[in-house]
């Protein structure tokens, strides 16, 4: 059978427990039990030395017989129990008891992946149910053994079946793994140009993806490296994963895989934002697919405190908002490249298109990217096609980033434009609608390695995707005038519509504050009415004038007042004087405040006088707004608005020839109108 018809055998479990167990629960029984059948078969084969070596191990007195019985299975894992699926189905009636015999047998590392499926729940509620059975039959009936079902087909399969649990759920599989050919060119990319360190056998190379899902990144990495020369570096795979079913089938793939059983060793449990599993080492190599649009509001006090550790911590650059930790991961692989000293390190992450430009300068989001540029981390990113993934249809793009750039890069970042490199496929999965073949990764891969200009790629000064975000004010304008329209105004002002109503509890206390109140509104409702009724386009004037009739009518009012009353008896008036503050200068205008972003490459002033001052002659630069690191007038920020690079103008066709088809398409109409008539 082919990984879909395996898919497909193995998915009609859920035709016998669909009445016992809800759609979200599927997996709870599919997804061990997948695990389960593929250990089984993968341990078949040196099923009656492990039990040879078990027994005479004991009639040594071995205590720890661990190394001897790894030896013996081939694998970094065995199981000691007389039981595998042919046994334990041959004695029904203590079907239970014997399969969870079996499962306690495991060497403690691969009982620790069963236990993350909680699996011994799940089985007691497939044997009350009558159940346990006709599950098991069913996935004794697919064989899995490695000789007929190879470590890639069975990644595969995994990801089939999570990918069908999520659309069953309508819930994200992108969190959990990437498509196959997607992965391919990632690890391509994040692996170009360290042909001859990879073909080092004296080598050692890290490879850590803190986000691992069913650990599909991590295993095409390695085979990659082992396969491209005879001669290799030593491949050391790393992850965390916070799922715990995808944790478990990535860790048991792994200790398949491995015959040290070192990688499996590697994968932990967990939220890489909140706890780093691998804190203090550096990787040679990070790659990623972390969640689109994912909130990490369950990890937020640990990333604000590791966010307040500054240069010590994962995150000095800032914190994105709290909806989407995206670029938390990125800042997080990052500071885990190993160090330029000991050789580097190189990243290949792919996301949406929000931590392109998503946030302002000054932004939690605008000063990781620029942390990232002013680096001169970042090397290269490629917008992919559309379509690519099961779950959504959105653009992505993947970042590669180092801290080892070759010098011809350096102070570069190339754009690639890879949006047309795709296929469609025969038939849809989900919303994966395209795929990149092996001649488009091919042609993408050379223009990532080439690094040069054409139409489907853009090199630009890491300068070019910075600005300096400054604030235009323009003078505060108003006439005033105690008009009966104006004054009324008066009753919408908070001050004065306050001085009505009293907080008092006491209930006579209450009504004594509230009426004295309102004899105080009439006193300057009376005031007010005796003001001239002529217009003022000096506010220096009016007030003046206010404060001498205040004066002469014995009027006291406090401040707040006092404001609410030129607030009612204003309007803008671009025609009036500008209002000054107390050391003359002109006052800014909130509602006529602008804002224009600087190019970094451009003096502020120079800009302001060319792109400002001509139009607007009474504007001004705000200049006590500066960016908080270097000072200067202006936040700086950054954004890399993809689109606007590879941008191309086509102009709108003749308007005869849209003239000519509406004619032609009117004709249309007349003859099936005519049609319809007879």
């Amino acid at each position: 059978m082919n990984h879909s018809q395996i898919v497909s055998f193995i998915w009609g479990v859920a035709d016998l427990i669909r009445d016992t167990f809800k759609r979200g629960k599927y997996q709870d029984v599919i997804l061990p039990l997948t695990v389960l059948r593929r250990i089984d078969c993968v341990l078949a084969p040196t099923k009656e030395k492990v039990l040879a070596t078990n027994a005479k191990m004991k009639e040594k007195g071995l205590a720890n017989p661990d190394l001897q019985l790894r030896r013996a299975s081939g694998y970094a894992f065995y199981n000691t129990s007389k039981h595998d699926f042919q046994s334990v189905l041959g004695d029904a009636a203590n079907l239970k008891r014997n399969l969870l015999r079996y499962i306690d047998d495991f060497s403690p590392n691969m009982k620790e992946v069963l236990e993350r499926f909680d699996f011994r729940n799940t089985i007691e509620k497939l044997d009350e149910a009558g159940l346990l059975f006709k599950v098991v039959e069913r996935f004794k009936g697919v064989d899995l053994h490695p000789d007929l079902v190879d470590n890639a087909t069975m990644g595969t399969i995994f990801e089939e079946l999570i990918r069908k649990f999520n659309e069953a759920l309508n819930e994200n599989p992108g969190e959990h793994f990437t498509p196959r050919d997607v992965v391919g060119l990632m690890v391509e990319l994040l692996l170009a140009g360290d042909e001859d360190l990879l073909s080092n056998p004296h080598k050692v190379v890290k490879i850590c993806d803190p986000c691992c899902g069913s650990g599909g990144m991590l295993t095409l990495a390695k085979e990659h490296i082992e396969a491209s020369a005879d001669k290799h570096a030593e491949v050391h795979l790393f992850g965390q994963e916070v799922n715990p079913e995808t944790y478990a089938i990535c860790k048991a793939d792994l200790f398949m895989k491995s015959e040290d059983g070192r990688d499996g060793d590697n994968i932990a449990f967990g939220s890489t934002l909140s706890a780093d599993r691998h804190a203090g080492l550096g990787f040679e190599y990070l790659i990623a697919n972390p969640p689109y649009g994912k909130d990490w509001k369950r990890d937020e006090d640990e990333v604000r405190a590791e966010y307040e550790k500054g240069e010590a911590g994962r995150f000095p650059a800032g914190l994105p908002r709290i909806s989407d930790g995206q670029l938390l991961f990125l800042q997080h692989m990052v500071a885990r490249m190993a160090s330029p000293e000991e050789g580097g390190g190189r990243v290949a992450i792919i996301m949406n298109g929000s931590p392109l430009f998503t946030g302002d300068a000054g932004s939690g989001e605008s000063e990781i990217r620029r942390w990232v540029i002013e680096n001169d981390w970042l090397e290269a990113i490629i917008a992919m096609p559309e379509q690519l993934f099961y779950n959504t249809g959105i653009a992505t793009y993947v970042w590669v980033l180092t801290n080892r750039k070759q010098p011809a890069r350096k102070g570069k970042v190339q754009l690639i434009d890879a949006t047309s490199f795709w296929t469609p496929m025969r038939r849809s999965l989900g919303d994966k609608r395209r795929e990149i073949p092996a001649d488009k990764a091919a042609e993408i891969l050379a223009l990532y390695r080439s690094a040069e200009e054409q139409d489907h790629c853009k090199i630009f000064d890491a300068e070019t995707f910075g600005y300096r975000k400054i604030t235009v004010e323009r003078p505060l304008r108003l006439n005033f005038q105690a008009s009966p329209e104006r004054i009324a105004r008066l009753e919408d002002q908070k001050a004065f519509a306050g001085l009505s109503v009293s907080k008092k509890k006491d209930e006579k206390v209450k009504a004594a504050e509230e009426e004295e109140g309102r004899k105080r509104q009439d006193e300057i409702r009376m005031f007010l009415n005796t003001l001239p009724d002529s217009p003022f386009t000096d506010r220096a004037e009016f007030v003046a004038l206010l404060d001498k009739k205040l004066k002469d009518a014995k009027l006291k009012l406090a401040a707040p007042l006092k404001k609410a009353i030129l607030s009612a008896l204003s309007e803008r008036d671009e025609e009036a004087g500008p209002c000054l503050d107390g050391d003359g200068n002109p006052e800014p205008d909130p509602d006529h405040r602008d804002y224009e972003n600087v190019p970094l490459s451009e003096s502020v002033r120079d800009f302001f006088d060319r792109e400002v001052r001509p139009y607007i002659d009474d504007a001004w630069i705000n200049e006590s707004i500066r960016d908080i690191k270097d000072g200067e007038i202006g936040k700086v920020g950054y954004e890399i608005n993809f689109n606007r690079y590879f941008y191309v103008y086509e102009p709108p066709r003749p308007l005869e020839e849209i003239k000519a088809e509406i004619r032609e398409l009117e004709s249309e109409i007349v003859d099936l109108l005519g049609q319809v008539a007879l």
